[in-house]
Order: structure tokens, then sequence, then C-alpha cells
């Protein structure tokens, strides 16, 4: 095997996957809805969705946009009352057909559950009949040799999250000062103190 040529077509996988991604009027409604939401922004998803729905919420609260991820496991043993009357919840998972999250938006609706926006790729799925917006992936080959480990669908749904993420804070008027009094620790944080006069 060619070590380099394989990287390069692994890179060239990811890369394509992202560029496939069709920015449909799905997404206007999604960040409309994040930031309309009366209520709180929530975040799911189970596996590695579930750590790119942990740093999609993360990302939400250093942008303006107070956001908590619920772990859909978790949600099966009382971590569901985080749900509450309006709010808005961004379900990711590629399948559209993990088990927990299905379970928790099925039941988060019966105690008000606002919006569910979700980020998949299946084209039949049960997520996409609970969900009110769907931000579609795609159809996408992974480049791993057996077809099975997620890198090219998890690098296009960390983009699509921080598409979301970076055209809500901009339609906020999110400034640099806001930022910094976010980000205070760290590289990132001292420059954003410097910039703002901030101590």
């Amino acid at each position: 095997m060619n070590i380099r040529e394989r990287v390069a077509d692994i890179l060239a996988a990811e890369a394509a996957a992202i560029s496939a991604i069709q920015v449909t009027p799905e997404f206007e409604r999604a960040v409309l809805a994040l930031r309309d939401c009366p209520g709180k922004v929530l975040t799911a998803g189970m596996g590695k969705a579930g750590h790119i729905a942990r740093k999609f919420a993360s990302t939400l609260c250093s942008t303006g946009t107070p956001a908590s991820y619920i772990h859909p496991g978790e949600a099966a043993h009382g971590d569901l009352g985080l749900i509450g009357p309006e709010d808005c919840l961004v379900a990711f998972s590629t399948s559209g057909k993990t088990r927990e999250v299905l379970e928790m938006l099925e039941l988060g609706r019966h105690i008000g559950l606002r919006t569910v926006i979700a980020v998949t790729s299946h084209p039949e799925s049960e997520l996409r009949t609970l969900s009110d917006i769907i931000l579609d992936m795609g159809i996408i080959d992974e480049p791993c040799s057996q077809g099975l480990t997620p890198s090219a669908s998890i690098v296009a749904m960390l983009a699509i999250s921080d598409a979301l993420a970076l055209t809500l804070m901009d339609l906020q008027g999110f400034t640099r000062h806001d930022w910094g009094l976010r980000h205070h620790g760290g590289y990132l944080g001292k420059k954003a103190r410097l910039d703002n006069d901030l101590k």
C-alpha cells in the first residue's frame, strides 16, 4: 500500500462529502428556528455523532447561543427531564435509525419539545418522520476500507454544525467583545482580552 496515496484518498473523500452538501432552504429554517427558540437549545446524538453534538453545543455557547447536550442513553434514565416545553433540539444521526435518539424524541414530544432539527443522511429513516426540519447530508461513501468506520459522514456533520453556529452568530450581531466575555481562557481568551481591553 502506498501510504501517502491512501492518506490523500481519505482526505479527498472527506472534502468531497462536505462539498456535496446541498444548502437547501431547510438550512435557513434551521438557523431561524435556533435564533427564535423560546425555550432551551439542545443537541443530541450517540457514538461519534454524539461527540459532534457535544461540540456543537459548546460552539453555540461560545458564540452567543446557550445550549446543552443531552445524552440519549441517559435520557432513558431520567435526563429526559432536561427537555421542557418550547425547547428546540438538534439531533445528529447518519442512519437516522439510532434507537436511543428516536426514543428520546418520541418521549420528548410528550413533554412539549417544540422543534426537532435532524442532521442525517439515510433517505428513509424514522428520524426524518420525527423531525420538523431536515438538514440532509446526502449519501456518503465512507473511505474506510471496510465501509464501516464513520469518517466522511462525521466530517460532514461537523461542517454543518459549524455552518449553523457561525451563521447564527453573525445573524445575532455577535462581536469580538461578546466572544471575549465568554471565552477568557487559553490563547484565544488572551487574544480576545487584549483586543477588547479586558483583564
